[in-house]
């Protein structure tokens, strides 16, 4: 499971009606996709797919559970202007927004489509001193320790350079064993993250076990009015964002919480033409999960067929027995081929039969990269 921290998190958590075949079902949390707003279930009788998990972090103040509670919309995180608001982690699931699988699902005339998810978790703010015990203590580090990825909500730029208060902290824990690898102690010593340093596969794996937080990938989140997000780039506070990024290694998305906020009382059919008159053609919420999984070196994969079409999580490079074993560890280990089509071939032929008529399906063995938007039916026998 690749997880992810966000600074803030907006996910609703409603009980809506999830699209059957002949009825409705109520589930208790959901995500909401994009296309014709269609409403998905989060959850599955069938094994969740690989999902990730984001920790939203950030100075106190700038934002972050007013954004969790857009995105979640579960109501758990009072967004109060007081430093320790949030004091246990808020956790919510959102689809990943993601129109092919609703192109699929029709397609295949599936009784139900079923999005990929996130896990994002609202960390209580963060103080200088932390890791000295001021503030919630170490407790902010333990909770931001168990994400893959770290989101970063920033209000403006001067904002960023005493977010450095976090990388100072983490840098105090990570530094007594530097003594493990040379070159990260070399940077840490520098005030650089872990992150910022080369290294190869088997340096990589030397240095897992330590958990080092720098060494997470972070997003900066830039929290704008809804007159920057057609145009951040003119917004001189978020410029200079941009510009300090990629020296820390990481990624810029622009927000307004008031715009997600805004998003989650519109009905789904009117979210599109307001995005538009915003001069934008998608939500903060898709960008971020698009610069997460771009962050993270993560692809997507669907199956499909008349009960469900289902989007999966894989980290990049993964074989066609990898991937298999992300839906079951006996598609894994009984694995003898993956029947595979492309996205864009399945779509232009219409079903799998008829690509198999094309000629485009193909036959991949247990060598085979999966690709991105790939359609598989895995061969197993266990």
């Amino acid at each position: 499971m690749a997880r992810i921290t966000l600074c803030s998190q907006l996910l609703p958590s409603l009980l809506v009606p999830v699209r059957q075949r002949n009825h409705y079902q109520l589930m208790g949390v959901i995500g909401t996709g994009l296309s014709r707003g269609r409403r998905f279930s989060a959850a599955s009788s069938s094994k969740i797919s690989m999902s990730l998990k984001a920790g939203i972090v950030g100075l106190p103040n700038v934002g972050k559970s007013t954004l969790f509670n857009a995105v979640v919309e579960n109501g758990k995180a009072q967004a109060a202007n007081f430093p320790f608001c949030t004091i246990e982690p808020n956790v919510g699931i959102v689809a990943v927004p993601d129109p092919r699988l609703n192109v699929l699902s029709d397609l295949s005339k599936s009784q139900r489509a079923v999005p990929a998810s996130i896990e994002l978790v609202d960390i209580a703010g963060l103080v200088k001193g932390a890791s000295q015990g001021e503030g919630l203590g170490n407790k902010f580090l333990s909770n931001i320790r168990e994400v893959d990825s770290i989101l970063q909500i920033e209000k403006r730029v001067d904002k960023l350079k005493k977010g450095k208060a976090k990388d100072s902290q983490t840098k105090i824990k990570e530094e007594a064993e530097r003594s493990s690898l040379e070159k990260i102690q070399h940077a840490l010593l520098d005030g650089k993250p872990a992150r910022s340093v080369a290294l190869t596969d088997l340096e990589k794996d030397a240095v897992k076990h330590l958990c080092l937080l720098t060494m997470k990938p972070v997003i900066y989140v830039a929290n704008v009015a809804e007159s920057d997000l057609a145009e951040p780039g003119h917004n001189p506070h978020v410029k200079e964002v941009m510009n300090i990024a990629p020296e820390l290694q990481s990624g810029v998305v622009t927000i307004s919480a008031q715009v997600e906020s805004e998003l989650t009382e519109l009905p789904y059919e009117e979210r599109t033409e307001f995005l538009e008159s915003l001069g934008v053609s998608e939500s903060g919420l898709g960008n971020l999960i698009r610069a997460t999984y771009g962050i993270l070196g993560l692809r997507t994969y669907f199956t499909s067929g008349e009960k469900e079409t289902k989007a999966w999580t894989i980290l990049a490079g993964m074989t066609a027995p990898q991937a298999a074993g992300v839906i079951h560890s006996d598609f894994e280990r009984g694995f003898i081929r993956a029947e595979t089509v492309s996205y864009d071939d399945f779509v232009a032929a219409g079903s799998l039969a008829a690509a198999r008529e094309r000629g485009v399906l193909r036959s991949e063995g247990k060598e085979y990269i999966v690709q991105e938007g790939d359609v598989m039916l895995f061969r197993f026998n266990v």
